[in-house]
């Protein structure tokens, strides 16, 4: 399908002008974006390979006992680090560790594809996501050669277990405030830990720790590699948890750590920027779990719905079993086509900075940190949509959604994790706003104020031309009315908030809210009009053209509540009542049958008893 769908591709903006954010100010088009729709077999076989070790390891061995894992049983801690090691076996743990090192050296698009199909193997996931994200990315972006050697291919076979250790009893969001210290001896050998650090991921049995202390009295953190066997390293119990129970959750103490000073890594003092940027990677990766996670949810519904019988006929039949089912799709569609668009934008970066001369590493490191802003809202909106579908799904089943045995129980409680890590999904929405400002009016990467000086000459001169528009037209102004309300309120905010607008923390929120939509709205509509301009037929096009239609009705919606919530929030008199008004202009009704296009989505699935797409 790759060549069809890029028969009309015109040459792609140059990478190194790829801005991360910018979408909020330049229309995008649709022949310069990725779709699922253009991944390659090889790809393909590598997201099949994924799921069937998910099942066969990990699902399987649940739905035939029905007995959760638990990493409080030493027993199955065992059996968890078991698999990991068969998963390492067959490449799995080093997909994001280059072939020199002994890894896969995947593109980034593909490494996501893989954390899609990841999702399939529950409490899993954040184990070996552990294992080749946050527990191995930080040696290989930021190791010296002697560091990745040591470390890198034991990481990729699986014979050395990853973790990170981050996050403490009184710093978690404020992740600069840690209070762990480390002393470098007069003979400028070791460094001496102290301190502590809660939830640490894969800490019953890693074999190696990534932490983040700060040296003396620095102001940032630094990190460290420590190993399990250094001197006054130890190991608190299990936690007990709501969700996740099959990954390995525990605290860690340093009295008196020694640290071959070696091991100190990157240079001191840039721990704090370095933990950001690994999280950038952490991000995206939670977004496509929620696709992969939503998926498998609503198969399982489906499924579940065309069996059960009520009042002599399938629950499938009812229009309140299709609305749920075709709500679930319409958000994984959109998600997914924001995550893939997202992907191989990072990957057209990092092309661009190996051509100018950039190592593997720090291309890649740059790559992501360049979409924080993205990989920000995808986590948001992937951790939101994952805890919707499996609580959506659990309602299909009624009571025996509720019981252990189907799996489900133990899927909600699982996906409720994915608000919080990887900082929580409050965080992240500030953090996408505030990052937007930052490249908006302070580096002046994105040209904010000029696309803000165009919003009100426009408004009559082009969204109240309707008419006999081109196909797409409408839906295009929309997706442009949604990105102009995001400068409209973002601008009327600042312009009376000054800098006490970051500390309105409501206000913050309302505007990541809109812009997350402004994003995955844009994403879905390109995703669709580039499948209608493909020289191939699509079979069932018209379904996800109605998908979009859908997705869109229902983020106007939303961005309307949302602009009028902040603007209710810091306006008042005429001034509010202006805003509003403009709000209602950039954001016309768009008619549309939200019973009809969600069963004829739903229809659409139920034939093919599983998500469609």
């Amino acid at each position: 399908m790759d060549a069809t769908l890029n028969r009309n591709r015109g040459p792609l903006p140059p990478s190194s002008k790829l801005t991360g954010g910018g979408f909020i100010v330049n229309d995008a088009t649709y022949d310069a974006i990725f779709i699922s729709a253009e991944f390659t077999e090889e790809q393909l076989m590598i997201k099949e390979m994924v799921i069937d070790f998910c099942i066969q390891n990990i699902q399987e061995p649940f739905f035939k006992n029905g007995k959760e894992l638990e990493a409080t049983h030493p027993e199955d801690r065992d059996k968890i680090v078991t698999i990991l090691k068969k998963a390492g076996k067959l490449g799995l743990c080093g997909i994001s560790i280059s072939e020199a090192y002994g890894g896969m050296g995947l593109d980034f698009n593909t490494g996501i594809l893989f954390n899609e199909a990841l999702a399939s193997g529950f409490a899993f996931a954040t184990t070996l996501g552990t294992q080749t994200s946050i527990g191995s990315l930080p040696i290989y972006y930021y190791g010296n050669e002697q560091q990745k050697q040591q470390y890198l291919p034991g990481i990729a076979s699986g014979e050395l277990v990853a973790s990170y250790a981050l996050t403490e009893p009184n710093s978690g969001s404020d992740a600069n405030s840690a209070k762990t210290t480390a002393t470098l001896s007069d003979n400028g050998t070791t460094y001496s830990l102290n301190g502590q650090k809660i939830w640490i991921t894969n800490g019953g049995f890693a074999d190696i720790f990534i932490v983040f202390a700060k040296i003396e009295d620095d102001k940032n953190l630094s990190a460290f590699i420590v190993e399990r066997n250094y001197p006054g390293f130890s190991v608190g119990a299990e936690a007990k948890k709501m969700g996740i129970k099959g990954s390995s959750t525990v605290q860690i103490f340093f009295d008196n750590c020694l640290v071959p000073s070696q091991n100190l890594l990157g240079d001191r003092g840039t721990g704090f920027k370095m933990a950001l940027n690994i999280l950038n990677t952490g991000r995206i990766k939670i977004g496509a779990g929620g696709v992969g996670a939503s998926k498998f949810s609503v198969t399982k519904g489906i499924e579940y719905a065309l069996k059960r019988q009520q009042f002599n006929k399938p629950i499938a039949d009812f229009g309140a079993i299709k609305q749920k089912i075709s709500n679930i799709i319409t958000q994984t569609y959109a998600l997914e086509a924001a995550v893939y668009r997202t992907g191989k934008n990072i990957d057209e970066k990092i092309e661009s900075l190996v051509k100018d001369g950039v190592n593997d590493a720090a291309s890649k490191l740059n790559g992501v940190k360049e979409f924080a802003i993205e990989c920000a809202i995808l986590k948001i909106v992937g951790a939101d949509l994952a805890c919707y579908a499996t609580d959506e799904v659990m309602q299909i089943h009624g009571g025996m959604g509720y019981a252990t045995e189907l799996g489900l129980e133990m899927a909600y409680r699982d996906s409720r994790i994915t608000k919080i890590y990887e900082g929580t999904n409050d965080i992240n929405g500030m953090l996408s706003v505030a990052e937007l400002i930052k490249k908006g009016l302070k580096t002046k990467e994105i040209d904010i104020n000029g696309a803000s000086k165009k919003i009100l000459p426009t408004v009559f001169s082009e969204y109240f031309r309707w008419g006999k528009n081109p196909r797409w037209k409408r839906e295009k102004m929309l997706i442009k009315g949604i990105k102009n309300t995001f400068l409209l309120v973002l601008g009327a905010a600042g312009k009376k908030l000054k800098q006490d607008l970051i500390k309105e923390q409501e206000i913050i929120l309302n505007l990541s809210s809109i812009l997350a939509e402004a994003y995955v709205t844009e994403s879905v509509y390109l995703k669709v009009q580039k499948l209608s301009y493909s020289s191939k037929d699509v079979i069932d096009l018209s379904i996800q053209e109605k998908i979009a239609q859908l997705y869109i009705y229902k983020s106007l919606s939303k961005v309307q509540n949302k602009a009028k919530e902040a603007i209710d929030s810091f306006a008042s008199g005429f001034e509010k009542r202006i805003l509003n008004y403009f709000v209602s202009k950039l954001l016309p009704s768009y008619p549309q049958n939200p019973k009809a296009l969600s069963r004829e989505i739903a229809d659409h699935a139920l034939m093919q008893k599983k998500y469609p797409f």
